[in-house]
């Protein structure tokens, strides 16, 4: 995040930048410490290979091995920083499967594992699962309840559903909640009622959720939405009146 780090691994000596990513073999003994006088500041996620063993079912025979431990790569920071995001407070299960799937599925493609076919898509059980997220959305969804539906591991799950419509489980449920909250607040709801009623944990959840994917927090969008309706009220449209052609 910032400053340069400096380790050893596997027998050479490396340096990373900020943006950059180490990934770090559980096999693989290395140390770590500052290239400067100025520190450093980073941020590091402890993944069990069991987990992406598991993760990569009908994908792997091995656990994948990423020989250059610097890597520059957009698709993986991408899940990391979603990831980091969280470690602050308490991940829920549904979007932690959904991410270690997704780093996964980064490191078999960055790495060298034997790999096997992929599984075809089923795509019957994928539905059902994308409906109960859309009907159900204010609902406590986690990824036993999907797997139920599914008759699918949660790891497959994840990514067959991303495989298919282009995003995680968790992430359709939040759009889902999302869109809820988005018509409450257009309908006049308060910003609390909005946050739970759609699923939210609380508001402050909503607020950052809404954030990201508007680009405002709901408060405003809420101010904007009023002045829009007083705006209406004062100067409301004129009725139109179709002409007909001439010939």
């Amino acid at each position: 995040m910032a400053g340069v780090q400096t380790f050893s691994y596997r027998g050479a000596a490396r340096f990373s930048t900020p943006g950059r990513l180490i990934i770090l073999h559980p096999d693989e003994l290395h140390d770590g410490g500052a290239g400067g006088e100025d520190g450093l500041t980073y941020r590091m996620i402890y993944l069990p290979p069991e987990k992406i063993m598991a993760a990569l079912e009908g994908l792997a025979t091995a656990l994948p091995f990423v020989r250059d431990p610097v890597a520059d790569d957009g698709q993986m920071r991408a899940s990391l920083i979603e990831a980091l995001d969280e470690l602050d407070g308490e991940m829920g299960e549904l979007k932690r499967d959904g991410l270690i799937a997704e780093i996964a599925h980064h490191l078999l493609r960055l790495g060298d594992a034997r790999g096997r076919a992929a599984k075809s898509i089923d795509r019957r059980a994928l539905a059902l699962c994308r409906d109960f997220l859309s009907e159900c959305a204010e609902e406590a969804i986690n990824s036993q309840r999907l797997e139920e539906i599914a008759g699918l591991d949660r790891f497959t799950l994840a990514r067959q559903f991303r495989t298919l419509y282009g995003t995680s489980p968790h992430r359709y449920l939040v759009q889902r909640r999302l869109s809820r909250a988005r018509a409450m607040i257009i309908a006049g709801a308060p910003l609390a009622e909005a946050a739970t009623a759609s699923g939210f944990a609380d508001q402050s959840h909503m607020t950052r959720h809404f954030a990201k994917t508007y680009g405002m927090p709901p408060g405003r969008f809420r101010a904007l939405t009023l002045a829009a309706h007083a705006e209406e009220e004062k100067h409301p449209a004129s009725p139109r009146h179709c002409r007909g052609l001439r010939r």
